[in-house]
């Protein structure tokens, strides 16, 4: 049983980090002013990540495109790794280094933006994805652990989760990127709710 109730224990107190940590809350907030921005002008918002990252990647594409809370139109969202006969043919063919930079390369657009998400922020695949978007002029966004690692350097707006465990620094990325999907959905198509 205290096996189970210090896991509990370690995401309350992590959550109690986040909340009290100023910059991060800012960029949180400037990450959903950039993401509103982006919507007011067309653009679209894609994402990537491996493993359970991937898996976040697709859960936050599927809240901004489809609903959140407000029934409301649809706004274009995807993880880039969805198109399973791309990505398994260019990383056949190439290499998987660079299978979601070539996919950005071909659907990405300037002033669209890029939520990279990455525990460790040095998922080779990831940051190369990162860097092809800064290339055609997207935004980045990166969700990572403590430190930021390389994707901390290729960005516009980090938010490093202040852990180094991998379970607890997921956790967090997939509530922060509830807030931001709430938070973005509100902004966008709910003008008269203020909580």
């Amino acid at each position: 049983m205290k096996q189970i109730t210090n896991r509990i224990e370690q995401a309350i107190e992590l959550k109690k980090d986040l909340l009290s940590n100023e910059k991060i809350l800012n960029d949180i907030k400037q990450a959903i002013d950039e993401l509103v921005s982006c919507y007011q002008k067309g653009g679209k918002t894609l994402f990537c990540g491996n493993g359970g990252s991937a898996a976040d990647a697709q859960h936050l594409a599927a809240e901004l495109a489809g609903k959140f809370y407000i029934d409301r139109p649809p706004i274009q969202a995807e993880a880039c790794h969805v198109n399973s006969s791309f990505i398994t043919a260019y990383s056949n063919d190439y290499d998987f280094k660079v299978a979601y930079a070539r996919y950005i390369a071909g659907v990405g657009r300037a002033g669209d933006i890029l939520i990279a998400i990455s525990t460790s922020g040095n998922s080779e695949n990831v940051v190369n994805a990162a860097r092809e978007a800064k290339n055609i002029g997207m935004k980045v966004i990166a969700l990572t652990g403590k430190f930021g690692g390389q994707l901390k350097s290729v960005c516009d707006i980090l938010i490093p989760i202040p852990s180094i465990d991998t379970p607890r620094i997921q956790e967090a990325h997939i509530f922060v990127g509830h807030v931001i999907c709430e938070q973005v959905e509100k902004a966008l198509f709910d003008k008269h709710q203020n909580s």
